[in-house]
């Protein structure tokens, strides 16, 4: 039975990024340039994957896991070495192989795709995926006889001055009959300027056979931009920002200025909700419908309900309920989990804390290590002090309570239902049902005293 398999090549060490990170590993909206390219595979329903890996192999395959095989070319010997060391996996099976590089994140299933039909119906020994460059320079160039019939790939290095001149280049990703492939690996040298194994001499050596050599190309050049370096790597994010923001806008969610909103590729949008300049949504957060996501907020690995608005924040690891609303200039850490029509105001931070319906808490305040019940108000300038220098304890306050303004709750305490605190208390111990805390020096007034003063106000 004929299979498909795709051998992706991952072992380039990536010198130009002049990084410490190997070069697969950069990540592009979310998610490495590699871990890109394996998604799209991985929607194209093949039969063997393999991933040919070399520096940094096993940060590679930490980053991929069990999703993929994986396959070690220990010195860089070119992409025929590299493809030849699938050989052990892969030979003899009946079907066809693709071969993709692990720095061109944008390609997409759906070309995949049309390009492993076209060569099924060519019926080729090979077929290459090609694009027309606004400016080829860097790529190997497509060389087509009179009758349009592709003859050779030529790499720049190796191109002649008319070979230059040609603009259709040659992407990377070939989709090959299988045993075809490495039975002409075998075959090839490294007579060029490189002094490498290049798995394009294996399309001179299968037409000089006399089998059929295709060509698919594709209409969006941007799909095959290959990341070699940062400048490479920020205009394929651009390209991937825009790519996400389209979807987005067209399930009905409204991006203001999409060239100043990055989203990353794995976010869930509801219709309805309405994004703002300057915003940055990132990991596995989800937002649903009818929300307001203000200029300039920032919102990591969060779960935002209906009807949310959130002003210029910064939200992580944290969950709102339906209408509750935060900011401008507020904070949830990890582990909040703020209730339905929850206020939050100005220069409020909570960690570690759940807020219940209705509460409202209205500016410069921190709560940690909480749980606040319904419609508590609580005041201005209100400090939780969850942590005595050792260890972390938590406090309670009950349903329709008051803390006003200024007040200090040491924990461990808890703070009965209908309490009231009195503002400028600092509460060191429980308050029952009912019941005003007030914890404060009383005022004392020294007559006379500015008369003292050694200056003339």
């Amino acid at each position: 039975m004929a299979v498909r398999n795709t051998i992706i090549l991952a072992a380039g060490k990536g010198t130009r990024m002049k990084s410490k990170l190997y070069k697969v590993l950069h990540r592009i909206c979310g998610r490495t340039m590699v871990d890109h390219v394996l998604t799209q595979v991985e929607k194209t329903h093949m039969d063997n994957v393999v991933t040919v890996v070399g520096y940094g192999a096993e940060d590679v395959e930490h980053e991929l896991g069990d999703r993929t095989k994986y396959v070690v070319q220990e010195k860089q010997l070119g992409t025929g070495d590299a493809v030849i060391k699938a050989e052990p996996l892969l030979a003899g099976l009946d079907g066809t192989t693709m071969v993709v590089s692990g720095d061109t994140p944008l390609f997409t299933s759906e070309t995949f795709e049309k390009l492993f039909k076209y060569h099924e119906e060519k019926q080729a020994a090979v077929t290459i995926l090609t694009s027309k460059a606004p400016n080829p320079t860097g790529y190997g160039r497509i060389v087509r006889n009179d009758l349009g019939i592709v003859e050779k790939i030529v790499e720049q290095k190796d191109a002649s001055k008319e070979e230059q001149a040609i603009n259709e280049i040659n992407t990377g990703v070939y989709v090959f009959d299988n045993q075809a492939l490495f039975d002409s690996l075998h075959k090839i040298n490294n007579n060029n300027a490189q002094g490498e194994y290049y798995l394009t001499d294996v399309i001179e050596i299968l037409r000089a056979a006399g089998r059929i050599i295709a060509a698919y190309q594709m209409d969006d050049f941007n799909e095959s931009m290959g990341v070699n370096d940062r400048i490479a790597l920020s205009r394929a994010t651009k390209v991937m920002q825009a790519r996400i923001n389209h979807h987005h806008m067209a399930e009905g969610v409204s991006i203001i200025n999409p060239e100043d909103t990055y989203i990353d590729v794995d976010i869930q949008i509801g219709s309805d909700t309405v994004i703002e300049p300057g915003v940055q949504i990132h990991g596995q957060t989800t937002i649903g419908s009818d929300c307001k996501i203000g200029a300039n907020s920032e919102i990591i690995d969060c779960k935002l309900h209906d009807h949310i608005t959130v002003t210029s924040s910064y939200l992580q690891e944290s969950e709102m309920l339906d209408y509750s609303d935060i900011g401008p200039y507020s904070h949830l850490r990890p582990n909040a989990l703020i209730g339905e029509h929850v206020h939050l105001g100005n220069f409020v931070e909570v960690k570690k804390a759940q807020i219940d319906e209705g509460t409202k808490v209205g500016h410069l305040t921190y709560i940690g290590n909480a749980h606040l019940g319904r419609n508590i108000n609580v005041g201005c300038g209100v400090i939780f002090a969850n942590y005595d220098g050792k260890n972390k304890h938590n406090i309670t306050v009950g349903d329709a309570s008051f803390i006003g303004s200024n007040s200090n709750l040491i924990a461990p305490i808890n703070i009965a239902d209908h309490s009231f605190i009195a503002a400028g208390s600092t509460i060191t111990d429980d308050v029952n049902e009912y019941d005003m805390a007030i914890a404060r020096a009383r005022q004392t007034n020294k007559p006379g005293y500015y008369q003292k003063l050694p200056y003339d106000g």
